[in-house]
């Protein structure tokens, strides 16, 4: 538990340093309180349920090469090999995330390369992938969101897609309460603070960052990628879990997730 909760700046380095480390210790327990929510190969979008073999938004097929950042322990990844066929690499900042998916990848018998990088330089080459997609990574743990967009867009072939899940932009100005009283808006939707937890010495030991619906679209843009859809799915009747602050309650008036479907314009 971390000795200081709130807001204040927080840059690239410490943001960096502190989810690495925060991810790193928390894998093995993260995967034993949500493991049996997104399965070891399932495909996942965000807390409602929604899959992709529900939403269809990546077009997968057989063959294409397809890069997963922000994979945590690859299930995604595992998913798209194994029921499309996809080539797929799995990529992640902590090394404790994918050494849990290489767990996985040896009880299912689907094994993705996974790759430890920082989103923020992705070691592959201009074009080399048809398809990259995040499912709640990457987005709102880094400082420069932006730079994401950019990076993601340099690997991308002409005519490629990049889809990511995160939370949705709404949800900042909501207290992380699953019942009601998180329904009462007690903070600024503009205020672009990032969310620290640091620890008694003032350490960030995570942290998150926050975007606006409108900065959200303008960094796809300014990367040179066209949006083509922002999902905000609805809650499901058949789904009666809470995680975190995400509820029935909460998703049957606000939404949770945001989910932007871009691509990379051809020529």
């Amino acid at each position: 538990m971390s000795d200081d909760v709130g807001r204040r700046t927080a840059g690239t380095g410490e943001t960096q340093a502190a989810n690495r480390s925060w991810w790193d210790g928390e894998a093995t327990d993260y995967y034993a309180e949500h493991g049996s929510f997104l399965g070891d190969d399932e495909f996942v979008w965000g807390p409602e349920g929604w899959t992709e073999e529900d939403l269809g938004l990546l077009g997968a097929t057989a063959g294409q090469r397809i890069l997963e950042i922000g994979a945590g322990a690859g299930q995604c990844a595992r998913w798209l090999q194994h029921h499309v066929g996809a080539s797929v690499v799995a990529t992640d900042l902590s090394m404790g995330m994918l050494r849990v998916g290489a767990g996985l990848s040896e009880r299912t018998g689907t094994a993705p390369p996974l790759l430890q990088c920082d989103a923020l330089a992705l070691p592959f080459g201009d074009a080399s992938f048809d398809t990259v997609f995040t499912a709640y990574g990457v987005v709102p743990f880094v400082a420069d969101s932006a730079a994401v967009m950019r990076e993601v867009a340099r690997v991308l072939r002409p005519g490629g897609r990049f889809v990511f899940s995160t939370t949705h932009p709404i949800r900042w100005a909501f207290a992380d309460d699953p019942t009601e009283a998180g329904l009462v808006v007690r903070l600024s939707y503009f205020d672009r603070t990032p969310y620290v937890e640091s620890d008694a010495s003032g350490q960030a030991t995570y942290v998150e960052h926050h975007r606006t619906m409108g900065d959200r679209i303008r960094e796809v843009v300014a990367a040179g990628l066209v949006l083509e859809d922002v999902v905000e799915p609805e809650w499901p009747d058949g789904n009666t879990a809470t995680w975190g602050g995400w509820s029935p309650t909460r998703g049957e008036v606000i939404p949770g997730t945001a989910i932007f479907v871009c691509r990379r314009p051809e020529g």
